[in-house]
């Protein structure tokens, strides 16, 4: 679904005739439609009384969402308003689900088996994105002209709907989650900002949404960059996509080696230093050679930042808080996502969208950037273990490699720390009303 699917949506809005701001927006601005509404996720699992039914029912709705753009690509196109809706729809059912399905996994999968199980889990799907990735460019790179070239669209996302409806029926297939879903906390919101605002984790919190601005200034932008100014082929602009994400898959293992060594805060600040300059190195070359060569640096700057993310806040949030302080986190970044790429869209049109200024675009996206080692510098070392964390990805970006959601039952349980370290932990609990505090 993710790789013939929702990749090729910002080409197919291109192809269509809605404009390269419009092309970048698709990739941005529906995940915020659907970060707000995952909020209900909670809700929805505790009126259908069942993890089961409700991520059935949410992986049914998200293939519904795909169903109209099939029908949009055999009719040679759409209003942009009908596409985002379709795309905010697709985003909305796909996080709706996930926190409910981290918690319904983890609980049918036996502890001492998730890490082999998961392992072997997400190289098959990893696979299977790539042969979707793949797939998707040859098909378009051989249809590329006129007509042919829309109806590809139709074929790509015709695929992404049946792949959907069978993992459904997959989903269906197991049994419910023997786990009281009313052991697991919802954290109130002001207490949760609260806790941002004060501790050590909101520090990284910050810099986290600071940089998560600053990258979006330029990262939708690259997809109408490649396809409009540089006329890149499909097979190419496939090739420049897989790279990146391909990357982040080989050095994931490298990296975990790395923060066992050195630690998560040294892994963040490598990672963080490294992001910086990437959206500059596009302006100085556009020899998709070379846009190879940064790609894998992009694959592995963003792959160390964002395993430093997870070693370093979601390990140390109580488990049964887990499920809820994701989705809340899932809103914050999208909504650092739109702002920055709304902050992208209004610049690229004001300078014209030529391919000056996409570079400019770029540079002040660099900018940005440099900008939050300031924000990088405040962040504390939290005393965490270096495991490494398992990760399934939900979508695929040229100049990120990626998006990626932790599966939550991989991360430590602090009932099964036997280590007797001590480590720092959020505790987001009520206090004691006998405690004065």
């Amino acid at each position: 679904m993710v790789g013939t699917g929702e990749t090729y949506l910002p080409a197919f809005v291109l192809a269509v005739g809605l404009g390269e701001t419009t092309a970048g927006m698709i990739a941005a601005a529906p995940m915020l439609g659907g970060a707000v509404i995952q909020m209900i996720s909670p809700w929805g699992v505790q009126w259908m009384r069942s993890l089961r039914r409700w991520v059935v029912f949410c992986a049914v709705v998200q293939t519904l969402s795909l169903t109209p753009l099939v029908y949009f690509a055999l009719r040679g196109g759409a209003p942009a308003a009908l596409i985002f809706a379709a795309a905010t729809l697709y985003w909305a059912s796909g996080m709706a689900l996930s926190p409910a399905w981290n918690t319904w996994i983890g609980s049918l999968v036996p502890r001492r088996l998730r890490a082999h199980f998961f392992g072997r889990r997400v190289r098959v799907t990893q696979g299977c994105l790539l042969t979707g990735l793949i797939s998707g460019g040859l098909i378009l790179h051989h249809f590329a002209e006129g007509r042919r070239e829309i109806s590809a669209f139709a074929l790509l996302f015709c695929t992404a709907v049946v792949a959907r409806l069978v993992s459904a029926r997959f989903l269906a297939a197991q049994s419910d989650s023997p786990v009281d879903v009313t052991k697991h906390r919802t954290v109130p919101l002001p207490q949760l900002f609260r806790r941002f605002a004060h501790g050590a984790d909101g520090r990284l919190v910050a810099y986290l949404l600071g940089l998560q601005i600053a990258a979006q200034i330029a990262s939708p932008f690259f997809n109408p960059y490649m396809l409009e100014k540089l006329d890149l082929s499909y097979a190419l602009y496939m090739t420049i996509v897989a790279t990146s994400y391909l990357t982040k898959v080989v050095a994931s293992p490298w990296l975990g080696r790395f923060a066992a060594r050195f630690g998560a805060r040294t892994l963040l600040r490598v990672g963080g230093t490294g992001v910086i300059p990437l959206a500059w190195f596009w302006t100085v070359t556009s020899d998709w050679r070379l846009l190879l060569v940064i790609q894998i640096v992009s694959g592995l700057a963003w792959g160390a930042l964002e395993l430093a993310n997870l070693l370093m806040f979601f390990e140390t949030i109580h488990e049964h808080e887990r499920t809820s302080v994701l989705t809340v986190f899932n809103l914050l970044n999208a909504v650092a996502t739109v702002i920055g790429a709304s902050i992208g869209a209004v610049l690229l049109k004001r300078f014209g969208e030529t391919r000056d200024a996409y570079h400019t675009l770029f540079l002040i996206s660099t900018v940005a950037r440099a900008g939050t080692i300031v924000l990088q510098a405040r962040v504390l070392a939290v005393n965490v273990r270096a495991k490494p964390m398992i990760e399934q990805t939900i979508a695929v970006r040229p100049a990120l490699g990626s998006i990626n959601r932790p599966i939550l039952s991989t991360l430590p349980d602090e009932s099964a720390d036997s280590t007797g370290e001590d480590r720092k932990r959020i505790d987001l609990s009520p206090p004691d009303p006998g405690s004065g505090a």
